[in-house]
């Protein structure tokens, strides 16, 4: 339930492993930095499930992961949010026009501009400046979202830039 976030910058190197014992269920999302951030500094943060700040709204239950006002820090603009959102209840959440990026079905079934999305699927968007989400069932979904710096990416073998 917590978070961690590396920013490679000018060279991290770390591995992964997981749990020993039962099954472990993640998400993993990267974020491209802009051109004159590459060579920063490399840095970790580590955010326990009990220090994500919650919020409750009618039918729903968002969970802030990044974003204005989160804990987790990133160097550019994003919002990323974990929601649980009840049967037939609506999650609106207002955006800059300039953020694209993705609303991924985790359990369930929703709607999004009249698009049915089910469990693991996306619904990419762009050019909104708000988002409407309706739980066709019970449902859990991530969104995830920053401003596009129209650069390109370049994998080294195991290295991104």
């Amino acid at each position: 339930g917590g978070l961690q976030r590396f920013t490679a910058g000018k060279g991290i190197v770390h591995s992964e492993m997981p749990s020993a014992e039962g099954k472990t269920q993640g998400i993993q999302l990267w974020v491209n930095l802009p051109a004159e951030l590459k060579a920063s500094e490399p840095e970790y943060q580590q955010v326990n499930a009990d220090d994500i700040e919650i919020i409750d709204i009618d039918g729903a239950r968002v969970r802030v992961l990044a974003g204005d006002n989160a804990i987790l820090k990133l160097k550019t603009r994003v919002i990323y949010q974990d929601v649980e959102l009840q049967k037939n209840h609506h999650y609106a959440l207002a955006m800059h026009a300039d953020m694209r990026g993705l609303i991924y079905v985790l359990r369930g079934e929703v709607m999004i501009f009249g698009k049915h999305v089910k469990q693991a699927e996306s619904c990419f968007v762009e050019n909104k400046t708000a988002i409407d989400v309706k739980a066709q069932s019970d449902a859990r979904f991530m969104l995830c979202f920053g401003v596009p710096h129209n650069q390109t990416i370049n994998q080294h073998g195991s290295f991104v830039d």
